[in-house]
């Protein structure tokens, strides 16, 4: 474990360089004690493939604190960590749907995949994925990894503004936007699953090592569940 000081009120706390099972155990199991026992005291928690960011109050000697329990942790945990290990996580099944009036890159994945557009769907909904990290803005859920037909590499010119709910592929990663925001990502369908819950506490509904699976839903669910037509 290699902890560094990055700003008045943030730390990083890196778990090595490789991105193994045993880390991502590591970091899903830290940083529910962390967030557990140290509410009072962070502001987020934001964990990666192989490092966790931990965002601090100003109000108490809080980096002090975190890193004498961070260094404590691992010093009674890290050789549990030898070997297999199960994670144990959620499975959360999320509707999407998959059409042009919300996916305006199903098309050219399709294409590009020498596909066609129900079996880019059907492959991208066959999978179970994993939540690999968790970054980039509140919520947004980094999952691995998509069919090797359908990866596909990041937008030469980023979108200005991707709709809330937007699932795109990038290289072999999916991931739903959970606010409305820039973006690079190809985009396939849509989420009408609120995923940014701004008023809680964590913020995401994802955590690290969390399993992903989407399912296909019409255009009239779609709306019913409060689904919005991507306006272009």
């Amino acid at each position: 474990m290699l902890i560094s000081r990055l700003t008045e009120s943030a730390m990083m706390v890196e778990f090595g360089q490789k991105i193994t099972a045993e880390t991502t155990a590591m970091i899903a199991d830290y940083v529910t004690f962390i967030k557990t026992q140290y509410s009072r005291e962070l502001i987020d928690v934001t964990p990666s493939y192989t490092k966790v960011m931990l965002h601090f109050r100003l109000d108490c000697n809080c980096y002090s604190l975190l890193v004498a329990a961070s260094e404590q942790w691992f010093a009674d945990h890290r050789l549990s960590y030898k070997g297999s290990r199960h994670l144990t996580s959620k499975l959360h099944q999320l509707p999407v749907y998959y059409h042009s009036d919300v996916a305006p890159d199903l098309a050219t994945v399709a294409a590009h995949s020498q596909l066609t557009e129900q079996q880019v769907i059907t492959r991208h909904s066959d999978k179970i994925y994993q939540v690999g990290a968790i970054g980039f803005t509140a919520g947004f859920a980094f999952l691995s990894s998509v069919d090797a037909e359908i990866a596909m590499p990041r937008l030469l010119s980023p979108r200005l503004q991707i709709p809330a709910g937007s699932v795109g592929i990038a290289d072999n990663q999916t991931a739903i936007y959970p606010d409305q925001s820039p973006g690079g990502w190809h985009i396939i369908g849509n989420c009408p699953q609120s995923l940014f819950l701004a008023d809680q506490y964590p913020l995401s509904i994802f955590s690290i090592g969390d399993q992903v699976q989407f399912f296909a839903i019409t255009k009239q669910e779609f709306l019913d569940l409060g689904g919005q037509l991507w306006k272009r």
